[in-house]
């Protein structure tokens, strides 16, 4: 019975998320999904390759310890991945850069010693640099090619194969076949060939391993944000402090002035503004008040509070973004390297290819050592070195080229989902706008008052305060006395034995439309000045959105600040504008226009985006990005331009023709050459020569790209 028609719609299904070791190419991905497909009761399976997780919908009949036999079957160790898991891509990375420098280093000397057998040594002074080259590079061989080899073996005690097996036998063939030539004096030893076949793959690998320990990064950071311990109210009125995962619902909770909050709740006691930039995005802090709800992350600005859980630690808001990070990336497992792609062909072609070739030869009575030889040579000439490097050269010429142009790139695919980006999104705080309050009108021209008014603001540690106090700068304060901070309403001092206020304008007796971000300021019985605070555009917003356009895009501006502002900016740009969004509802819009066939971009920088970022296509960040949004995001760009956004769709478009391009030499080059390792016209040593060849093409044409972010 097929599982998918064995599940009702009505039938109650679980999630299991399993943590699976060994997965480096389309075909792993495609022989998991399969597998547990196959399982009765398994509704959905779904691999993040980046992170190497598969999520599992199934019913609960079906036993975690059956899916994970069912993985573990094909050859791949699987255990179950805890709620929040550091998994070992980061112990994984630097092992493979232990045997990349290993790799690189005997690579670098063997080359050297086979200089002189090139150059037309013979006899005793050709076996010299053999055995010279030999002890070099076995030891390098065996320790570099451990990765292929352990997953060759493991894979096939299962009865299966992966792309690691004809790689494994290929390096092992060439040793064997050049100790043995090494060793009967013959004219070619071909060390050179396996230890640099090693050097090319390792490289692929570490990069791919890499780029999975930093997207784990990127949920580790957002989970951090939240405190570790909080201060409990007991029934008798002490306080304690107890680790945040110890508390439950219905407790109570302190959260002093200038605290982050560490479970989700609602207010009980207490009135203060809330810098919710975590949910919102936008740098202007939320006032509330008994009944209002606060969320874990958030920051308590000014006044002590008395919160009652109703979320802790896995539970609360914050990790439910975590969670939708971690889900986004399977969206992006189904885009791995192109040359990936191939993998599911390669293994079986080239062992078939290598086994006729040396029954063929054995048949037509060239002997064994013969035929042993021209195997080799097939499986080195074809190895896929040259169509492995036509994406990643590509990509690192370009990245190059664009980190001149003050744009980082994270992710070694980045560019090629960049140029498939058909639809554009911007967040508005802090990308399309600098996310920096500055007061814009209100300031008082009389140099007493304003004196005044930066001694209140240096004394508030209040966002509208300090943005006031960088506003006026260095100008000289008077002393204050009786300085009074009153929890959300404002701060207050005699100045001169004259009172000085600056807060809320209906704490001064103002009316200030809600419309607006602003303050207010009054010295004694003088007439009170309303401050307006606005956020300023990048200077070049303008220009990039209508480059952006000119490329085909129409850019949305989405923003979790309230209507008004968005609409009149959006407006402004000449763009559509989605306002009062959350982080849930940013995931949701992505989603939406994923379901509709479009490749989104998504430019943000906050907290709030980080599940936008990670769900989207392609994602790009300002450095000036919470830690989350830069490690949620492909790319970072540097500075205050908005230009870096259509600059490095450019860039990238550029890179996929030349990647198309090299693919194309690639492939003639096998077109070429196999046919002429399997005539036996082509020694090793002439195979790991023309694969380096190709390689060395691919290379030469990746190179046009250094100035493709012009």
């Amino acid at each position: 019975m097929n599982a998918l028609t064995a599940i009702t719609p009505d039938a109650r299904l679980v999630d299991t998320r399993l943590s699976v070791e060994g997965m480096h190419c389309a075909a792993c991905i495609a022989r998991i999904e399969n597998a547990l497909g196959k399982l009765e009761g398994v509704a959905t399976a779904r691999v993040n390759f980046g992170a190497h997780l598969v999520f599992v919908r199934h019913t609960p009949a079906l036993l975690d310890d059956a899916i994970i036999n069912a993985v573990e079957a094909l050859g791949f160790p699987t255990h179950i991945a805890s709620d929040v898991q550091a998994t070992t891509s980061h112990d994984e990375s630097r092992a493979l850069m232990k045997a990349l420098a290993v790799a690189g280093f005997a690579a670098m000397n063997v080359m050297l010693l086979s200089v002189s057998i090139w150059s037309g040594a013979e006899g005793p002074t050709r076996d010299v640099f053999h055995w010279l080259s030999a002890l070099v590079a076995i030891p390098a061989i065996a320790y570099a090619g451990r990765p292929f080899f352990v997953s060759a073996a493991r894979v096939l005690r299962r009865g299966h194969t992966n792309m690691d097996v004809p790689i494994s036998i290929g390096v092992l063939l060439t040793t064997a076949m050049s100790v043995y030539e090494t060793a009967t004096g013959g004219a070619h030893a071909y060390f050179d060939g396996a230890i640099m076949l090693l050097f090319f793959l390792l490289a692929g690998r570490f990069l791919d391993s890499a780029m999975r320990a930093r997207a784990e990064d990127s949920v580790g950071a957002l989970l951090r944000r939240v405190p570790a311990d909080v201060d409990v109210l007991m029934p008798d009125g002490r306080t304690e402090r107890r680790l945040a995962a110890e508390v439950v619902p219905g407790m109570r909770v302190i959260v002093a002035a200038g605290e982050r909050i560490g479970v989700d709740g609602i207010v009980q006691a207490g009135t203060a503004n809330i810098d919710r930039a975590l949910v919102t995005g936008e740098a202007a802090p939320e006032r509330v008040g008994p009944g209002g709800s606060v969320l874990a992350g958030t920051i308590n600005l000014d006044a002590p509070l008395t919160i009652r859980v109703t979320a802790t630690g896995m539970n609360t808001a914050i990790a439910d973004i975590a969670r939708l990070m971690e889900s986004a990336g399977q969206g992006k497992s189904r885009y791995v390297r192109i040359a990936d792609r191939a993998s599911r062909l390669y293994a079986p072609a080239v062992h078939s290819l290598a086994a006729l070739s040396f029954i063929g030869w054995m048949i037509a009575g060239a002997g064994l050592h013969q035929s042993v030889m021209i195997a080799v040579a097939v499986l080195i000439i074809t190895c896929p070195c040259a169509l492995g490097l036509a994406v990643p050269i590509a990509q690192v010429v370009a990245a190059g080229a664009l980190m001149r142009a003050g744009v980082l790139i994270k992710d070694g695919s980045a560019l090629e989902r960049l140029a498939e980006s058909d639809s554009v999104l911007l967040d508005k705080t802090g990308t399309i706008t600098l996310a920096k309050l500055t007061p814009v009108s209100g300031l008082p021209d009389d140099l007493a008052e304003r004196g005044a008014l930066l001694a209140l603001a240096r004394a508030s540690r209040h966002p509208l305060a300090q943005a006031i106090a960088g506003a006026l700068g260095d100008a000289p304060a008077p002393g204050v006395t009786d300085l009074a901070e009153h929890p959300g309403t404002g701060v207050s001092a005699q100045i001169g034995g004259v009172e000085a206020r600056l807060g809320r304008p209906d704490w001064l007796g103002i009316d200030a439309p809600e419309t607006a971000i602003v303050t207010a300021f009054r010295l004694g019985d003088a007439a009170a000045h309303v401050i307006t605070f606005a956020d300023h555009l990048r200077d070049d917003a303008p220009q990039a959105i209508a480059q952006l356009k000119a490329l085909g895009f129409a850019p949305v501006m989405l923003s979790g600040d309230r209507p008004a502002p968005v609409m009149a900016l959006a407006r402004k740009l000449g763009i559509m504008g989605v306002p009062s969004l959350s982080p849930a509802d940013k995931f949701a819009f992505i989603d939406r226009l994923g379901a509709q066939g479009k490749r989104v971009l998504m430019v943000g920088d906050g907290l709030n985006d980080g599940p936008a970022l990670k769900r989207a296509h392609v994602a790009m960040a300002p450095a000036t990005a919470s830690d989350v949004g830069q490690l949620a995001a492909d790319l970072v760009f540097f500075g205050d331009k908005l230009r870096a956004v259509p600059v490095a769709i450019v860039a990238a478009r550029r890179t996929m023709a030349v990647v198309r391009q090299n693919f194309a030499l690639a492939i003639g080059y096998n077109v070429l050459a196999v046919p002429l390792a399997i005539m036996g016209q082509v020694t090793p040593l002439i195979a790991a020569l023309a694969m380096s060849g190709s390689s060395l093409v691919v290379v030469a044409n990746a190179l046009r790209l250094r100035g493709a972010a012009k």
